[in-house]
């Protein structure tokens, strides 16, 4: 067992950052020495936000947030990612007891992919518990308010991609 700074990761594809995860990193940052907050770079799902544009809208976000750094993780294994970053530990949110079984099966996987990695659950404020990326867009495509529920940055980008958002169809594809 490593006695250096605790780093945790953070893994998700943030698009858009919420309000919930806002409320986990900064708990997040108050239980380990650092946590990464790792992007997932997937573009074959087509995300809103690039992840560079996730990486730059999470980072203005978190400004004066101490010991939180943000990166972009492109697949492979998690255990093999948090392994480079020097991370022992693994944050998962869950909302509901309907992410439970996804996200303990991954963690079992994990442990048995590298037993000297962690994952921690934690849980968002309870205003946020029926937040997602996903439902945040889909309530603003429709014209629902989303004030509240994501970083006032992140509602001014959402209405920046507001034609893509009622047309989906005009998205860029990605190669």
């Amino acid at each position: 067992m490593s006695t250096g700074p605790r780093v945790a990761v953070y893994p998700g594809s943030f698009d858009p950052i919420t309000n919930g995860h806002v409320d986990i990193i900064a708990r997040g940052a108050r239980l380990f020495d650092r946590i990464v907050v790792a992007v997932l770079a997937n573009e074959a799902k087509t995300p809103l936000f690039s992840a560079a544009e996730r990486v730059q809208i999470i980072r203005e976000v978190l400004r004066g947030h101490e010991h939180v750094e943000v990166d972009t993780f492109d697949g492979g294994l998690l255990v093999d990612y948090a392994e480079r970053k020097g991370a022992s530990v693994i944050v998962r949110g869950l909302r509901a007891v309907s992410d439970f079984e996804y996200e303990f099966q991954m963690a079992l996987m994990n442990r048995r992919l590298d037993h000297d990695i962690e994952t921690v659950f934690m849980m968002p404020a309870e205003q946020y518990t029926y937040t997602s990326s996903r439902l945040i867009k889909e309530v603003f495509r429709l014209g629902g308010e989303v004030r509240g529920l994501v970083p006032p940055l992140v509602e001014d980008r959402l209405r920046s991609k507001q034609a893509l958002l009622r047309d989906p169809q005009s998205a860029p594809r990605h190669a």
